[in-house]
């Protein structure tokens, strides 16, 4: 084991290259509540998510993805494909898929892992069951592809997403019988403890857990520990340190809770996200090329907090 002392953080983690990340880990799956490698080894994933692709479509290439993975180590990132919003999936299916698929292509040569995520709060049954179809399809033989087949379920129960996850799972089983899947649960993705009761039968289910620490505190973490004491494997695809709503003030000593939390538990975790936007979980400023290259100066303070985590942890 070795220590790894960041500004503000002090965690203890193995040692990862990730120079040829899925190279060296291969396929992964679900033992018991733990992702592990081919070789059964446990496994961290930690990157970040691009923004939604409808409003920060300038961030979906390959040269952002290529930056992310040898400036800032990320050994995954995540593609968070809007549905319902003004250019999103339903009103442009093409131009969507093309965004995403620009940015598993990308993950695919860079030989990081990648999270197909439907970036949606409500059920589109047959619009995802048409995309998930073609992505596993295309990519279902790559060990880099993770799917995230609902982002982050709102006032929907339960059952509702047990029933919409079976569909989606069935679809993306056909032309993939093994790469992870995540599924959501509601109440954004804070009421892990409902499926902890009343779990989806498979293999290689992971469930999502989002957090924001300036919102989310002890409670939530309590929460999921039951979760994973009953057997639910969890996935943290979206978190950041400040307040739910993306703004407010970093809470530097609560985030510095969480991370320690994903790391003593071996959760893997995804920060929000690759975007310019006015905000406080945006972590560029509008100045940063859309390719890369960013300068310091091109970050937000959450950009260079995460940024510095990223490249001690994952180095």
């Amino acid at each position: 084991m070795k220590k790894v002392i960041i500004s503000f953080f002090l965690a203890t983690v193995p040692f990862l290259a990730s120079s040829q990340f899925v190279k060296k880990h291969g396929k992964l799956k679900v033992a018991a509540t733990q992702l592990v490698d081919e070789h059964d080894e446990p496994v961290m994933l930690r990157g970040m998510s691009f923004g939604w692709h409808n409003w920060w479509p300038r961030f979906y290439n390959a040269g952002a993805v290529k930056w992310l993975k040898e400036d800032w180590k990320c050994n995954v990132v995540r593609a968070a494909m809007g549905i319902e919003p003004d250019k999103g999936y339903l009103a442009d299916p093409r131009g969507s898929t093309a965004l995403i698929k620009a940015v598993v292509d990308a993950a695919i040569a860079e030989d990081i892992y990648v999270i197909i995520d439907w970036h949606s709060h409500g059920i589109q049954l047959n619009e995802a069951r048409r995309f998930f179809g073609e992505m596993a399809k295309q990519y279902g033989k790559h060990p880099n592809v993770i799917y995230e087949i609902f982002n982050e379920p709102d006032k929907e129960t339960w059952q509702e997403v047990k029933t919409y996850s079976e569909e989606i799972i069935k679809v993306i089983r056909e032309h993939d019988p093994d790469n992870i899947i995540l599924v959501g649960s509601p109440s954004w993705d804070q009421d892990v403890h409902l499926p902890a009761a009343d779990p989806i039968a498979g293999t290689n289910l992971m469930y999502t857990l989002h957090f924001y620490a300036g919102t989310h505190k002890q409670w939530l973490r309590d929460r999921a520990d039951e979760a994973i004491a009953r057997g639910l494997p969890i996935f943290v695809s979206e978190c950041a340190g400040m307040e739910a709503t993306g703004n407010g003030p970093l809470d530097v000593e609560e985030w510095k809770k969480w991370i320690e939390w994903m790391e003593q538990k071996k959760i893997s975790w995804i920060t929000w996200s690759v975007s310019d936007k006015d905000e406080t979980c945006s972590v560029l400023f509008p100045t940063a090329h859309s390719k890369g290259k960013w300068r310091m100066d091109d970050l937000k303070e959450s950009g260079r907090r995460i940024r510095e985590i990223l490249v001690d942890l994952n180095r």
